[in-house]
């Protein structure tokens, strides 16, 4: 049987940079855009000769890079060997599926235990597959001569393959040319085949997909096996703790999020200490981070577009900025204050306005419609009543938070000499700032030349998908979902378009 589990992509739109450190508190918002994990067994039945009962097999697929990937896992100490010749390897999933199952190990009863053993012994066959909105496909509808359109997008066939580069450096193998838009597909894969593995072998039970959100708090405790597995392999595979924001939403989708301590994956740097006992550390460790509820407010959406001026490397950008703070502490730590408190005002705004959308609903709908065709500097000029007046004040307070942080943000750009908000994107965040009906308008995480977002009003949207193809920016097919991992009741593949992306309005 068969078990299917997917994980959202994330838009940070609050916390760039400061989330890296405790207490600050970014807001991320989980996606539609969903990366899926199928696991099920490689074989019929428990072959006699399975390397006396101490390796199993693992095939892992990638049918979007065209890829198959053999293994050898000792069930003894989790080594996986390749035993593939092409020798491509996945170091997330790799470490996803060794965690897993010394999870499996660490948490099941002892009675479960045989069970496990066979489950194991009849190898593991995963597949992995990523929504388009992972990735770029720009350089695909060009070469179509198609225009740069939600439509476009929409016209490609789901789980698109990934483009390679037609050069050959020295005989070796070419290497993906992978342009991401900036989504986390590492956090949401390595959370999409953490969740499935530890449902499949029976760790945790997962919420499925047609379940409520709402319910979902029943499944806390398995969420949190899945979390702590999921931050440790992605950790891990990476090579460095970063704060952990997409994963957090790719298991439990969007939240105000607050980063762990460090140290609670101390033991699963140390190389002298084994997997199983490295696993059962970070699964009693102190896991502090904190998270809270969060979605847009009723009435606005969320949209990302990609500028085609290529992806930037988080990795650097974090590292000129921390360079920054040592060199000049104290202008630093003023850019940092009046960042912190610009995040922590939009948040404020955002919270209110939820509250205003649930105490009264027609007055807020009528200032969300009102406002969803005039340009900001209009918004007060029209408000009729009271409670409609108290909504606007709430969006303009939110919409100043946003410039704030932006100037905040580029201030920080220009002293660490690095481009969080290039002039080419504060070009553009200008103009669809200043478009009927946005509230927001912004580089996401570390900025940079990724996927600008916006958050417009009502029925706004297709105004600024208009004038972004006008300007050379291709809208993308995401949209906020507040959903995180769960349990899908099909192989993606076996419907023409995820339901998730095709149920999107263009």
């Amino acid at each position: 049987m068969a078990v299917v589990a997917s994980a959202p992509g994330k838009v940070l739109i609050t916390g760039g940079y400061l989330i890296l450190e405790r207490p600050n508190a970014g807001i991320v918002l989980s996606t539609n855009a969903r990366f899926y994990a199928i696991v099920k067994p490689l074989h019929d039945e428990i072959k006699s000769e399975s390397w006396s009962w101490a390796w199993t097999d693992v095939k892992l697929t990638s049918p979007q890079m065209a890829r198959e990937t053999m293994y050898k896992l000792s069930l003894k100490d989790f080594q996986l060997q390749c035993t593939s010749s092409s020798g491509s390897r996945n170091p997330f999933v790799e470490h996803a599926l060794q965690y897993a199952v010394a999870a499996a190990e660490t948490r099941l009863d002892k009675t479960k235990m045989d069970d496990l053993q066979k489950l194991l012994l009849l190898g593991l066959d995963i597949t992995i597959l990523g929504c388009n909105e992972f990735y770029s496909y720009r350089n695909l509808i060009e070469e179509r001569a198609l225009p740069l359109t939600p439509e476009s997008l929409a016209s490609l066939p789901p789980f698109s393959p990934i483009t390679f580069n037609t050069e050959e450096s020295s005989g070796q193998e070419s290497k993906p040319e992978v342009a991401k838009t900036g989504l986390g597909s590492s956090a949401a894969m390595t959370t999409a085949v953490v969740a499935a593995l530890l449902h499949y072998l029976g760790v945790v039970i997962l919420p499925s997909e047609s379940e409520d959100p709402l319910q979902w708090n029943e499944f806390s405790s398995d969420l949190d096996v899945a979390h702590i597995i999921a931050q440790t392999a992605h950790c891990i595979a990476q090579g460095k703790i970063g704060s952990g924001f997409d994963v957090s939403s790719a298991v439990y989708g969007s939240q105000r999020y607050v980063r762990f301590s460090p140290e609670v994956l101390s033991s699963a740097q140390e190389h002298n200490v084994s997997i199983k006992e490295a696993i059962g550390d970070v699964l009693n460790a102190n896991w502090d981070h904190e998270r809270t509820k969060f979605s847009l407010p009723p009435m606005m959406t969320l949209l990302l577009g990609e500028p085609g001026t290529g992806g930037s490397s988080t990795v650097s950008m974090v590292g000129a900025v921390k360079k920054w703070q040592k060199s000049d502490p104290q202008n630093s730590l003023e850019t940092w204050k009046k960042l912190s408190e610009a995040n922590s005002t939009l948040e404020m705004h955002l919270n209110a306005l939820c509250r205003l959308a649930k105490t009264n609903n027609d007055a807020y709908e009528n200032a969300i419609n009102i406002c969803s065709k005039l340009i900001s500097e209009k918004w007060t000029e029209r408000a009729a009543d009271p409670t409609q007046i108290e909504v606007i004040k709430e969006l303009v307070g939110a919409r100043d938070a946003m410039l704030a942080i932006r100037s905040n943000m580029r201030k920080m750009g220009v002293a660490a000499g690095i481009p969080i908000e290039p002039e080419s994107q504060s070009q553009l965040l200008d103009t669809t700032m200043n478009t009927e009906g946005v509230l927001l308008a912004g580089v996401p995480g570390a900025g940079g030349f990724d996927a600008v977002f916006a958050v417009t009003l009502g029925d706004s949207s297709s105004k600024v998908i208009e004038i972004w193809s006008s300007l050379n920016v291709l809208a993308l097919l995401v949209r906020e979902d507040p959903r995180g991992v769960c349990l899908e009741s099909n192989d993606p593949r076996t419907t023409a378009i995820t339901g998730a992306i095709s149920s999107v309005p263009i």
